[in-house]
């Protein structure tokens, strides 16, 4: 009597699991933010890629998959927010992009689909002043998938050389800026600790 062996191999090679590709995602989409950072900017500062970054994006991420939504707490940015009221030792700007994709039964393909989460951020005009804020020099990146929709968040931070936080307490609202050029150039006038930009979700 024949035997067919693994499914797999009569009907082609099993797609991987969608979620065990997000790591590999949140890779390629750093990777080429890097690159549009200093294909745009050549001045434009490296990005280190900050694993406490990147635990708050995977989280950030998460949370959106299991509500299927941007929006945390009322608050798209409730992320970054507890961010900088977490750290006592951080003083300094953070930027948040968030987006979404669905997929379909084809699966995933990294390469294409961080390509896309990426033209999407360079089209919009308050992620693409995130992504390209020069003086930007850490970064996380963080993916997660719920049925057929994957959400990725990427944090960028600096401290313009301001150095820790003094310890006092943190200010009890964030500072919305309309860029994060506009905290570079108003930080004489508001606290940078708390600051982020909004952006159109």
């Amino acid at each position: 009597m024949p035997t067919f062996g693994d499914v797999s191999t009569v009907f082609g090679a099993r797609k991987p699991d969608p979620a065990t590709q997000m790591p590999a995602l949140e890779t390629r989409i750093f990777d080429l933010i890097q690159a549009e950072r200093h294909k745009l900017d050549p001045k434009a500062r490296t990005l280190t890629l900050d694993p406490e970054l990147v635990d708050i994006a995977r989280k950030r991420s998460a949370a959106m998959a299991r509500d299927h939504s941007f929006v945390v707490s009322g608050d798209p940015h409730a992320s970054a927010t507890m961010l900088m009221a977490d750290d006592a030792k951080f003083q300094g700007m953070i930027g948040e992009n968030v987006a979404a994709q669905h997929y379909n039964s084809a699966g995933i393909d990294v390469k294409v689909f961080a390509k896309r989460f990426v033209d999407g951020w360079l089209a919009s005009k308050p992620h693409k002043e995130n992504l390209l804020f020069s003086d930007y020099n850490r970064s996380g990146v963080g993916a997660a998938v719920n049925g057929d929709t994957i959400y990725v968040t990427q944090l960028f931070t600096t401290d313009l050389g301001l150095g820790p936080h003094d310890g006092s307490a943190p200010p009890s609202q964030v500072t919305r800026l309309a860029s994060p050029q506009q905290g570079k150039d108003d930080s004489d006038k508001v606290p940078l600790r708390g600051a982020i930009t909004p952006n159109d979700q």
